[in-house]
């Protein structure tokens, strides 16, 4: 009888078909870009864009490029240095100089309402800082920038007379006083010039009383402005039944805002 033997099979290669080969290579790509991250996006792996900040830098490196280009006045490209240092290193040491350098970089980019609300996010996570007073007065300034001509709206104005009375209040002897002083001085003056501007309306619309009553408040309100003397002038003349009616232009030069630093020496 013939012995059975074992016939002992040798492994065949393992199959893969096409569909199970392209999951195994997204799986493999899955797991690289899972295990990268906190180092990089997928953007910051693939893409190409010139202006993207340079990915793996750390937060050392980024303010020091950040501070490069703020100083050589390349606030955009700055700008994006110290968003990533609060998007990806909130809580370093770098992260309070990049929150400050963000605010004046959108200042110098002219985005006074962005920078105001950096400046006042600053002011209320390090009230304690050294450079409070600096941002103050920056946040007065954001004000102070807005400030348009006398026929539109005068917020800018009032906004900037008081974040700088804010910041004489609160450091009265800082390197900013004197400055703000003189802005303020120029800021009233311009509410001035609206006023004066509201007068020149009622006289050339014959509304004698109204004129009365706007230059009555003038006076009452900004005693020292330049243009009391104006209107106190006119308000005599109103009084006396004998209103200009005629070369009214010549009463009403320059109301715009004047330049702050001829209010130094006052």
């Amino acid at each position: 009888m013939p012995t059975l033997r074992h016939v002992h099979r040798q492994p065949g290669p393992t199959i893969i078909t096409e569909p199970f080969r392209f999951l195994a290579l997204m799986l493999g790509v899955a797991i690289l870009v899972g295990g990268m991250t906190g180092c990089a996006s997928i953007k910051d792996l693939f893409g190409d864009d010139e202006d993207q900040v340079a990915v793996y830098l750390p937060a050392e490196q980024l303010i020091i490029k950040g501070m490069d280009e703020f100083n050589v006045g390349n606030y955009r490209p700055s700008l994006q240095y110290f968003n990533e240092i609060l998007d990806r290193y909130p809580f370093s040491p770098e992260a309070s100089l990049a929150e400050l350098k963000a605010a004046d970089a959108n200042y110098y980019l002219e985005r006074y309402a962005e920078a105001l609300v950096l400046y006042r996010d600053f002011e209320e996570r390090h009230p304690t800082n050294e450079a409070i007073p600096y941002v103050m007065y920056q946040k007065a300034m954001c004000n102070y920038q807005q400030i348009d001509t006398i026929d539109r709206d005068i917020s800018g104005a009032t906004e900037a007379i008081q974040a700088f009375n804010e910041l004489l209040r609160a450091f009265p002897n800082s390197p900013y006083s004197q400055e703000a002083q003189a802005r303020i001085k120029a800021a009233k003056e311009f509410l001035v010039n609206h006023e004066f501007f509201v007068v020149q309306f009622y006289l050339r619309t014959e509304k004698y009383e109204a004129a009365e009553a706007r230059l009555n408040y003038i006076l009452n309100t900004y005693p020292e402005s330049r243009m009391a003397d104006r209107a106190m002038e006119l308000l005599e003349m109103i009084k006396a039944g004998n209103p200009p009616a005629a070369g009214l232009a010549g009463w009403f030069k320059e109301l715009s805002l004047p330049d702050w630093m001829d209010f130094l020496n006052d």
